[in-house]
């Protein structure tokens, strides 16, 4: 058991900074995890939302999730491995879509952020600034605000679920018609993208105005990502819905546009957007990529080349997901392990018992 709140001995950092700086190491950088994939039915305070109803910020009170997190975190002292753990605001709740002004629909397990299919003369002025008022943003700032007040250094805090400019585009204008927008009305959208990464790179400053740092460094809760400079997350799920070349010709210049704001940008992708990662590569600005092994998703041996072409551009990847042991032996068998990260969820301490060892431990 650690001696450390949560697991979280500052001597770990060591190993977040050469994941960061890809030194040749004997293992990857390897952190097991409890948690489910369904981040809405790990709190009581959440668990109990109706579903198939609207989600409105009243009903979020932060400080009723706090023991919860407490008790998530606490997983950390038990498991003997090699990451941080620490906090955001409800990983379930879109709140940069929340702030735009999407209703937040309750549905198993998690959070949908509703399209509004809003016309151009409905989408104005969309900065930050202009949105300061809404109740989603003062509830993401107060959770934001209540977890630093519990944490008191014992563990880290970081920004919250924020998606993408693509992703709020689509929030505004719905999926098919982002796409139609794109072909043609590309000015009127490529013009709503370049504002959409400012609010983007706006909201996520915001938090880190309030947040102090852990250690010296900056944090991403979700993949328990702890970073020596300024951080961000950046997600494009719906880049399914456009093409590759609309990719390169728009998105980017938008995604560029954003990670250039922050030392340490990674992208965070899943399996149905491998069809622009040689794209997303050319992008110097993104330091690291994480992509899930998705529940349902391809097969390990079918995603390895895409891990390849990661490693292959000098980038750090993190891998999360569950394994068995033979998909965790070809990652191993195939994957080099400087700047390799391996967030792995299992089911209890006989499944992280059995995997160690094939990860070095």
């Amino acid at each position: 058991m650690s001696s450390f709140p949560f697991g979280n001995d500052p001597a770990k950092i060591e190993g977040y900074r050469k994941f960061w700086n890809r030194v040749p190491v004997k293992r990857p950088l390897v952190g097991f995890s409890y948690k489910s994939w369904f981040p809405l039915d790990e709190f009581s305070a959440s668990s109990s939302w109706k579903q198939d109803s609207v989600l409105r910020p009243e009903m979020v009170q932060p400080r009723d999730f706090l023991n919860d997190q407490e008790r998530l975190l606490k997983e950390g002292e038990d498991i003997n491995d090699d990451i941080l753990r620490g906090a955001s605001p409800s990983q379930a709740i879109f709140w940069g879509c929340g702030t735009l002004g999407s209703e937040m629909h309750i549905m198993p397990g998690n959070i949908v952020a509703a399209d509004r299919s809003l016309s151009w003369e409905e989408v104005t002025d969309i900065s930050l600034d202009a949105n300061r008022g809404r109740k989603w943003f003062n509830t993401y700032i107060e959770f934001i605000d209540e977890l630093v007040h519990r944490s008191r250094g014992r563990f880290p805090v970081s920004h919250g679920t924020l998606v993408g400019p693509l992703d709020y585009a689509v929030s505004l204008r719905g999926h098919e018609q982002t796409a139609v927008d794109l072909m043609l009305e590309p000015d009127k959208a490529f013009d709503l993208l370049l504002r959409l990464a400012d609010f983007f790179v706006q909201i996520t400053q915001e938090a880190w105005n309030r947040i102090p740092l852990f250690h010296g460094g900056y944090y991403d809760a979700q993949y328990q990502l702890w970073a020596p400079g300024s951080i961000v997350r950046l997600q494009e799920d719906a880049v399914a819905v456009i093409s590759p070349d609309l990719y390169r010709k728009y998105l980017n210049q938008v995604d560029r546009r954003v990670a250039g704001h922050f030392e340490n940008a990674f992208m965070h992708l899943h399996a149905t957007s491998m069809f622009i990662l040689d794209q997303l590569l050319e992008i110097e600005e993104i330091r690291c990529f994480e992509i899930n092994n998705d529940v349902g998703g391809p097969p390990i041996k079918e995603m390895v080349p895409y891990f390849q072409m990661v490693q292959k551009a000098k980038r750090p990847l993190l891998i999360r997901g569950s394994f068995s042991e033979d998909e965790l032996k070809l990652l191993m068998d195939s994957l080099d392990t400087a700047g390799l990260y391996l967030y792995i969820m299992v089911a209890d301490s006989d499944e992280i018992s059995r995997l160690k060892p094939i990860v070095g431990m």
